[in-house]
């Protein structure tokens, strides 16, 4: 079975990238509760269970089973391309009781009787959830956030120049081999079927590393939306970066080679800081030297300013 979206010329010109904090945590919500699907993911896993029992995950481990449909309204498409999870979980707040009542219904839970409790008065339940993910939030995933972020980061800058440099082709190409564009069509391989075309409003790419290694859609009456597998998920629960190499650590220094060497992807002074386990001033000072050397330049995107190596920087962490 398969969800075959028709894509115009507007369309396409309309795709953005985003990731999404609240996306992660609903779906490590998953891994929890099936870690066999998600042995990746060990390292989190144990360091947070001995956490659990402090929580009250029933209502949202009901609305979110290890497998089928997940409520929607827990994971609003971003409307950002870097949202921050205060502002998505206003959003998860503000879900008309009717609409997360009805999305409830269709949740094939664990226990059917929390999900009973909840259409019995949703304005309350989506309340009750909308406290329980923020309890969850500060107790298992805000401290882990950082490296997730820089993950996704990474990813994003990654496709959002291939799709500049190549076109939308190879970067569908390169999503997933469940997601076919036909020229036409993005048909993506899932086990339900819709067919017809976006809403008006583009198509939002998320990269994901908790719903890895699947891939999700969402459409109306959301922002339609295709989550895929976030490159490089192996690497991150991975304790710091490789040491940098003598020779170049002894002609610049030990901190800014391994940054030069960071840097063989675009990224933020806040994910490199996360990366590097310095502050981002530690980061943004070692940047402006690298800079002032030609090794790196700066280039804003949208309010982030984001660094990469110039030709020279490539060369010298080439010879590493």
């Amino acid at each position: 079975m398969t969800v075959t979206w028709r894509l115009n010329a507007e369309d396409v010109a309309r795709i953005r990238f985003a990731f999404s904090p609240m996306w992660e945590l609903v779906a490590s919500l998953r891994t929890l509760q099936d870690p066999s699907r998600q042995s990746i993911h060990l390292p989190w896993i144990k360091r947070v269970r001995p956490r659990l029992a402090a929580l009250d995950l029933d209502e949202l481990f009901a609305l979110v089973p290890p497998t089928g449909y997940l409520a929607d309204f827990l994971t609003p498409p971003p409307d950002t391309p870097l949202p921050d999870f205060a502002a998505e979980l206003d959003r998860v707040r503000s879900t008309p009781p009717e609409q997360a009542r009805a999305e409830a219904a269709i949740v094939r839970g664990t226990d059917p009787a929390v999900l009973r409790r909840f259409a019995a008065d949703p304005a309350a339940g989506v309340a009750r959830v909308a406290d329980a993910l923020l309890a969850y939030w500060e107790e298992c995933f805000a401290e882990f956030w950082p490296r997730v972020y820089a993950l996704l980061e990474r990813d994003v800058l990654r496709r959002s120049r291939q799709l500049a440099r190549e076109g939308a082709r190879e970067l569908f190409a390169g999503l997933d081999p469940a997601v076919v564009w036909t020229g036409e069509q993005l048909v993506i391989d899932r086990p339900w079927c819709a067919t017809g075309g976006l809403h008006g409003d583009g198509l939002v790419l998320v990269p994901t590393a908790f719903y890895w290694p699947s891939v999700a859609v969402m459409s109306a009456p959301y922002q339609s939306m295709l989550v895929y597998p976030v490159l490089g998920v192996g690497t991150l629960w991975e304790e710091g970066p490789p040491p940098a190499p003598g020779a170049l650590a002894a002609l610049i220094g030990r901190n800014r080679a391994r940054i030069l060497l960071a840097l063989a992807e675009p990224s933020t002074t806040t994910a490199l800081a996360a990366r590097m386990a310095l502050t981002p001033g530690a980061v943004s000072q070692h940047l402006g030297v690298l800079s002032a050397g030609g090794l790196t330049v700066g280039m804003r995107v949208g309010k982030q300013v984001v660094y990469r190596r110039t030709q020279t920087g490539d060369m010298l962490a080439g010879r590493a």
